[in-house]
């Protein structure tokens, strides 16, 4: 018999260094396979800097297959169709199938558009930072934008569980807009879900809702919480502004020349309505091992992950699944596959901690969640110029890591120097 195979279903953040470090860690006791739609690994934290130019989307990618080769992890970017599970079996675009003994699922989401009408950047009429092809676009449409300003709408609708990039995208106009000096002919607001400005889908980290107000508050963003976006036509949004019992407080259209809204997720449709291994909107389910319970050969990591939100909410707000949370999943997955391996049950069991730097251009805030779900051991928010700098630290340190297959950690020892808190235990 040959040696197990452990294949990897996508390669994005998660994907990637999940490959790196299940392959060292199963010291060669199992090949290890990555299956991705594209070849191309995009740092997506970047994508709002290439959606003013202040990146091209080449600058932040990295080319996969010489990469895996080198580390001697199969790969292919034909892209899965179909996963069934209880075969074992990952169906690919091209027909082929790949039979597997364990399956570590890192897809990423599926991005929800087609549920707003008139939202995101196929048929719609907002842009896009959830992709780094979707940001080369929004560039685009902002150079057109430039050329006779208007009305700004940023933010994240109902459903979204990712509210970070939407903050940082506002900022980072309101910077670039400033250097341009045509700031004073742009109103800017502020739409999301979220119940209050810094709720993140964490309900607040720290002073997260003083620092994101006051930096909305000083730069003249106006905003609307407890926001359910109903329909986008061409250049006027359709929102309303929900009260604590749900019921419509007040209803918006809010004119704009340009719009980058986040949509929600939900899993993608080739692990998506499979009994026992997904939920209704087709995250995939885990026990603390990081381990599906309906199919125990079958691990998930990221955002494809299914988490509750921290509480009730007014319009419906999910959870963010941030760099460092996945990258413990990553941990503790290589490390439960290697113990099996070894015949042994798995133990491993992720931190779930979060440490962010959402930049805006000239500053940022960041922050340390500590686990990532309340109540927390640790609940840090710091703002400052120095984390513009970090995030830039970080970029490079990242993109570095991948094009070098490296599988050490890297949010843990990044956050501990770049954030100047070492004295934090992670």
């Amino acid at each position: 018999m040959g040696k197990p195979l452990i294949v990897v279903l996508g390669a994005g953040l998660g994907g990637t260094i999940a490959s790196y470090e299940i392959k060292a860690a199963v010291k060669g006791r199992a090949d290890v396979m990555t299956v991705s739609d594209t070849d191309t690994y995009s740092f997506i934290p970047s994508n709002p800097w290439v959606a003013v130019r202040w990146r091209e989307p080449e600058a932040i990618q990295v080319h996969l297959p010489p990469v895996f080769a080198k580390k001697k992890i199969g790969f292919t970017s034909v892209g899965a169709k179909r996963l069934h599970a209880h075969e074992k079996r990952l169906e690919l675009n091209d027909g082929t199938s790949i039979t597997y003994d364990y399956l570590v699922i890192a897809t990423g989401p599926d991005l929800a558009f087609d549920e707003i009408e008139g939202l995101g950047p196929h048929g719609g009429h907002t842009v896009s930072v959830c992709q780094t092809a979707h940001a080369a676009a929004a560039a685009d449409a902002f150079d057109v934008f430039v050329e006779n300003p208007g009305p700004i709408v940023v933010g994240a609708v109902q459903g979204a569980s990712c509210y970070g990039p939407a903050y940082e995208f506002a900022l980072i106009l309101d910077t670039e807009l400033r250097k341009r000096k045509i700031r004073d002919k742009v109103p800017m607001t502020f739409v999301t879900a979220e119940p209050y400005i810094g709720h993140l889908g964490l309900d607040g980290v720290g002073d997260t809702k003083g620092l994101l107000e006051s930096e909305l508050r000083d730069r003249h963003i106006k905003w609307i919480t407890n926001a359910r976006v109903n329909k986008i036509d061409a250049g006027v949004m359709h929102v309303e502004e929900v009260n604590e019992d749900g019921s419509v407080k007040k209803a918006h259209d809010l004119p704009f020349g340009y719009s980058m809204l986040l949509p929600a997720f939900r899993g993608v449709p080739a692990v998506s309505n499979i009994e026992g291994l997904t939920n209704p909107r087709g995250f995939i389910i885990v026990d603390k091992h990081q381990r599906n319970p309906a199919f125990p050969e079958v691990f998930a990591l990221g955002v494809c992950v299914a988490i509750p939100p921290t509480g009730p909410t007014p319009v419906p707000v999910g959870v963010p699944k941030t760099g460092f949370m996945i990258e413990s999943m990553v941990t503790a997955i290589a490390a439960n596959l290697a113990a099996i391996l070894e015949g042994k049950e798995p133990m491993a069991e992720a931190t779930w901690n979060a440490v962010c730097l959402a930049d805006f251009g000239d500053g940022g805030v960041a922050f340390v969640a500590q686990p990532q779900i309340p109540p927390r051991n640790v609940n840090w928010a710091s703002s400052g110029k120095w984390v513009h700098l970090a995030k830039i630290g970080f970029e490079k340190y990242f993109l570095r890591k991948v094009r070098k297959g490296e599988s050490e950690p890297f949010y843990e020892k990044l956050a501990m120097h770049a954030m100047g808190i070492r004295k934090l235990r992670f």
